[in-house]
C-alpha cells in the first residue's frame, strides 16, 4: 500500500502550463475513474484549482510512471514538459502535503481558508465518482480535522490575505482614489464575492457582476449595490470600466484583445487596469501587449501578496508542528489498522485449529476414552498445532540468515530474553 500526491502548482510551473494541466468541473468524475481504470491506482480524488492541480492516490504497488504518462495524455502534455515541473511524493510525505494544503501552508497566499473548500469538495467529487475507499477517506477525514485543527489553535487564519485582497490592493496602486473608479467583475464565484466585498470596502462608485446566468450575477450584485449583467454584455461596460478583475471556470477565454481594443478607442484611450485570476485564463494573453491596459494574472500578484506574509510566519511555523503531528498520528493509526487485519487473521486460523482438535476430542471421549486421557492429548494436539507453523517459518528465516526475525519473535511472544535464541532450531 502506498499513498501518492502528484502535481504541479504555482511554484514549479507557470500560469500557461497550470491552465493546461486545469481539470474543469464537467471532467472530474471521468477523469477519476479513467484514471483508476488505466492506472494501477485503488483509489484517486483529485483537486484542481488557479493554482495547483493534484491527483491522491492510494496503489498496492508503486506505479508513478503510469500515473504521470495518463496525466500528460489526458492534458495531450508531453511527458517530458510534465516531468519538468511535476512534483512526486510519497506515504508519509503525501500524507503531509495534503495536510499542509488543506490547511492553506501551501498557497500562494499563505493561510488563505478557500483551500479548505477546495479540497472537501474534491472530496465529494471523489465520493461520487466512485474512487474514495476505505483508506483515502480515512486520509482525507483526518486531513480535514488536522486543517481544522490549525485554524482554531493557530492566528494563520486571521486577517485573511486573499489573492483577491491582493488584485484590490494592486489596484489601490495603480488608481490613487478608488472612488473615482468603476469596476467590471467577470464571474460569480467565491473569489469575486471577496474581490466585490474589497472594492465595496475601499469605496469604489460603481461596481458591475457580469456572469453567464443573470440570476447569479444579481444574488452577488445585490449584496453590495453593485449592477448585474450577462457575460454578452461586457463589451458595452468594458467602455466604462477602470478595473476589470475577472474569475471563472470557463475553459476558453471570455475577453479578447479585439473587445479591449474597441473599448479603448471609445474610452479615449483612458487606462484599464486588469486581472486574470483564472486558470486556465479569461483574458487573452494578448491584450497585455495593448497600449493603456494594465493586464496582471495570478502570478503576478506575489510582490502584493510577499508583504502580508511577513507577520504571518509565527503562526505558520506553529501550524507546520500541528501538521507533523497530524500525519505522525495519521500514520500510526494506519499501522495499528495493518496489525488489526493480521490479528484477526491470526485469531481466525487459533480458533480453526481449536475447532479441530475439540472436535477429534468430543470423537474419543465419545468412543469411551477416559476424560483424562483426551484432554491430555487435546492439549498436547493444541499446542504443536499453534507452534507448527511459527516454528517452521523461524527455522526457514534463521537458515535464510534473517538473525533479526529471532529478536522479534522473543518480542512478539514475550519469551524470556536470557531463553538461548538457538533454541529454535532444536
Amino acid at each position: 500500500m502506498a499513498f501518492i500526491a502528484l502535481g504541479i502548482n504555482h511554484k514549479t510551473a507557470s500560469v500557461a502550463v497550470r491552465e493546461r494541466v486545469a481539470f474543469s468541473p464537467e471532467q472530474l468524475v471521468e477523469a477519476l475513474q479513467q484514471l483508476c481504470q488505466r492506472t494501477a491506482s485503488r483509489e484517486a480524488a483529485i483537486l484542481s484549482t488557479c493554482n495547483r492541480s493534484e491527483l491522491y492516490l492510494e496503489q498496492d504497488v508503486l506505479s508513478i510512471d503510469g500515473v504521470l504518462v495518463w496525466l500528460a495524455d489526458y492534458h495531450q502534455l508531453s511527458l517530458d514538459e510534465l516531468r519538468a515541473c511535476a512534483y512526486v511524493l510519497e506515504d508519509d510525505a503525501a500524507v503531509r502535503h495534503m495536510m499542509r494544503v488543506a490547511s492553506g501552508l501551501d498557497s500562494m497566499v499563505l493561510g488563505e481558508p478557500q483551500i479548505l473548500g477546495q479540497m472537501k469538495s474534491a472530496y465529494a467529487v471523489a465520493r461520487e465518482a466512485g474512487t474514495v475507499g476505505p483508506l483515502l477517506g480515512r486520509l482525507f477525514q483526518a486531513t480535514f480535522s488536522t486543517a481544522k485543527t490549525v485554524r482554531t489553535d493557530t492566528a494563520i487564519g486571521e486577517n485573511p490575505v486573499s489573492v483577491a485582497f491582493a488584485a484590490v490592493s494592486l489596484a489601490k496602486q495603480i488608481f490613487s482614489d478608488l472612488h473615482r473608479s468603476q469596476a467590471l467583475l467577470i464571474g460569480a464565484g467565491e473569489t469575486i464575492s471577496l474581490v466585490a466585498r474589497h472594492l465595496h470596502e475601499q469605496g469604489v462608485k460603481r461596481i458591475v457582476v457580469a456572469n453567464r446566468t443573470l440570476e447569479r450575477a444579481s444574488s452577488l450584485a445585490e449584496q453590495f449595490g453593485a449592477h448585474a449583467v450577462l457575460l454578452s454584455d461586457i463589451p458595452q461596460e468594458l467602455v466604462h470600466s477602470d478595473i476589470v478583475i475577472s474569475s471563472t471556470a470557463s475553459q476558453l477565454p471570455i475577453l479578447g484583445k479585439g473587445a479591449v481594443e474597441s473599448a479603448l478607442k471609445l474610452r479615449r484611450h483612458k487606462p484599464i487596469f486588469m486581472v486574470d485570476i483564472a486558470v486556465p485564463r479569461d483574458i487573452e494573453a494578448e491584450v497585455g501587449e495593448l497600449d493603456d491596459v494594465y493586464l496582471y494574472t495570478v502570478d503576478d500578484l506575489h510582490e502584493v501578496i510577499a508583504e502580508n506574509l511577513k507577520s504571518r510566519q509565527g503562526a505558520a511555523q506553529a501550524a507546520e508542528e500541528l501538521v507533523a503531528v497530524g500525519t505522525e498520528t495519521f500514520m500510526l493509526r494506519l499501522r495499528e489498522l495493518a496489525a488489526v487485519d493480521v490479528l484477526k487473521a491470526y485469531r481466525q486460523q487459533g480458533e480453526r485449529l481449536r475447532d479441530e482438535e475439540l472436535a477429534k476430542a468430543l470423537r474419543l471421549l465419545s468412543n469411551g476414552s477416559s476424560a483424562e486421557d483426551v484432554l491430555v492429548q487435546l492439549a498436547r494436539g493444541l499446542t504443536n498445532k499453534l507452534l507448527h507453523a511459527p516454528s517452521v517459518q523461524l527455522k526457514k528465516l534463521s537458515a535464510d540468515g534473517r538473525v533479526d526475525a529471532l529478536g522479534v519473535a522473543q518480542e512478539l511472544f514475550a519469551l524470556d530474553e536470557g531463553a538461548p535464541s538457538s533454541s529454535v532450531n532444536k
